[in-house]
C-alpha cells in the first residue's frame, strides 16, 4: 500500500560501557535483574554512554530516509538495532514486510559456501522459496556481474565481489524494507550508479534507509534526512540541502589553511567591505594584501572556489596583473556568482607571468585560505552552481 508506514522507531535509546570489563559487569546485573522481573537501569552508571538517546522516526512506502552524520554519531549502532543484531535498553522499533540490509562488508555470507549457494541461503533467510529463489538467480548473477566466479567459495572473493553479490541479492529479492550502510563506497564507480540506479527502481514499493558520508549520494537518492550527533537527532527534515549545509556546518574542520608561500605573499583577505556572506548572483569583491619580495612585477593568479567536501568546483583565472614591489592592495571582483546557497572555500594560486599563452609556475598557493557563505538562489537540491535560463 502506497505511503504506508513500512518502519517505526518510537523513543529508541542504548547504551554502552566505555571498557569490556564494565560492560560484562553491567551485562550480569541487567541479566539478573530480569529474571527477578526487574527493568534494567535507565540511569548511567560509571564509564557508560548514550550511544542512542531518544530516537524517534517513520519512514513509509517510496521514502529513503538518509541518516548522516560523522563517526561516533549513532548511525551504525542504529542500523544494528533495526536489523536486529543488537537489542535497544529504551523505546520500540516497528518493521513491517521483508527486510533486507547491507550494513557490512560480508555479512550474511557463509564463507565457505559458493556466491550460488550464499544466495539460496540469503533468499531463504528473507523468507523465499526455493521456487522463488529459482526465478530470481540468473538476475542475481547478471546484476552482480560475477558469473564466472559465483560457483567458487565467497572466502576467495574480493571486496568488490562481496559487495556486488550482496547488494544484488539484497535489491534482487525486492524487499519491503532495504538497509544499507557505507559499503557502497566499495568498488568500481560504474557498478555504483548501477546500485543507485536499482535502488531509484525499489523506492516506488520500497522503503530505504541509507547511510553515507557522501553528500551527494545522500542528497541524490534519499527524500529525507536525520542528522545525528553523539547519538541524538538534531535536525530532521525533507530539504536535503538544507540537512547537506547542517551536516558541514555542525562538523567543518576548523583547520588552519594550508600555505605555500612564496616571494609573493598574501598577508590578508576581506570579502564585500568585511561582509562574508554574500547573495546568490552577487560581485563577490576580494580584497588581497600582498607583500612582493619578488624581482617580478608581473603575475598571473587564479582563484578557485571548493565545496564543503573540499572539491573543486569553479576557477577564475586572471591571465595578467602588475604588483609593485613590497606592500600593496588590489581588489579582485567576480561578477554574479552563481553558487546556490551554502558555505564555500577558496583556494589562491599566485603564478609568474604567462609565458606564450601558457599559465607560469606557481609562486604561492593559499588553499583554504578563508571561506564564505552564499544566501539566496532558489533551488533546494545539493548541487554548488545554479545558472540562469530562459524558455521561449
Amino acid at each position: 500500500m502506497e505511503g504506508e508506514v513500512l518502519i517505526k522507531v518510537e523513543g529508541l535509546s542504548k547504551k554502552f560501557a566505555k571498557t569490556l570489563k564494565k560492560s560484562l559487569k553491567y551485562g550480569a546485573y541487567d541479566l539478573v535483574a530480569n529474571l527477578r522481573g526487574r527493568k534494567p537501569s535507565t540511569e548511567l552508571r560509571p564509564e557508560e554512554f548514550w550511544a542512542l538517546q531518544d530516537i524517534n522516526f517513520e519512514v513509509r512506502r517510496g521514502e529513503c530516509l538518509g541518516l548522516i552524520g560523522h563517526n561516533g554519531a549513532g548511525k551504525s549502532t542504529l542500523l544494528k538495532i533495526l536489523n536486529g543484531l543488537i537489542n535497544p535498553d529504551q523505546g520500540k522499533v516497528t518493521m513491517k514486510g521483508r527486510v533486507s540490509a547491507l550494513i557490512e562488508l560480508g555479512a550474511g555470507f557463509n564463507p565457505i559456501m559458493t556466491g550460488r549457494e550464499n544466495i539460496y541461503n540469503n533468499g531463504a533467510v528473507l523468507g523465499f522459496s526455493r521456487g522463488e529463489i529459482d526465478g530470481k538467480v540468473e538476475e542475481i548473477i547478471d546484476f552482480a556481474e560475477i558469473r564466472e566466479f559465483i560457483d567458487m567459495p565467497v572466502q576467495n572473493y574480493s571486496s568488490g565481489m562481496k559487495v556486488r553479490l550482496g547488494f544484488a541479492v539484497a535489491a534482487q529479492m525486492e524487499p519491503d524494507i532495504l538497509i544499507i550502510d557505507e559499503v557502497l563506497a566499495v568498488g568500481d564507480v560504474g557498478f555504483r550508479i548501477k546500485c543507485f540506479n536499482r535502488i531509484n527502481d525499489l523506492l516506488k514499493n520500497t522503503a530505504v534507509i541509507f547511510v553515507s558520508h557522501s553528500m551527494v549520494q545522500i542528497a541524490k537518492i534519499s527524500t529525507k534526512y536525520m542528522l545525528l550527533d553523539k547519538g541524538k537527532s538534531i535536525l530532521e527534515g525533507a530539504d536535503m540541502g538544507q540537512g547537506v549545509q547542517a551536516y558541514f556546518i555542525k562538523f567543518k574542520n576548523k583547520e588552519e589553511s594550508s600555505k605555500n608561500e612564496g616571494n609573493v605573499i598574501i598577508e590578508s583577505i576581506s570579502f564585500n567591505n568585511g561582509n562574508s556572506t554574500i547573495k546568490y548572483m552577487q560581485d563577490l569583491d576580494l580584497k588581497l594584501e600582498f607583500n612582493n619580495n619578488s624581482g617580478a612585477t608581473i603575475f598571473s593568479m587564479d582563484v578557485g572556489f571548493a565545496d564543503k567536501e573540499m572539491k573543486p568546483i569553479a576557477i577564475s583565472y586572471i591571465a595578467a596583473f602588475r604588483l609593485e614591489q613590497g606592500k600593496s592592495t588590489k581588489s579582485v571582483i567576480i561578477k554574479k556568482l552563481p553558487l546556490t546557497t551554502g558555505n564555500y572555500a577558496i583556494n589562491i594560486s599566485v603564478r609568474e607571468k604567462e609565458q606564450q599563452g601558457r599559465e607560469g609556475s606557481v609562486i604561492s598557493f593559499y588553499r583554504n585560505i578563508c571561506d564564505f557563505d552564499i544566501e539566496g538562489g532558489n533551488i533546494s537540491k545539493f548541487c554548488p552552481i545554479q545558472l540562469t535560463g530562459d524558455i521561449r
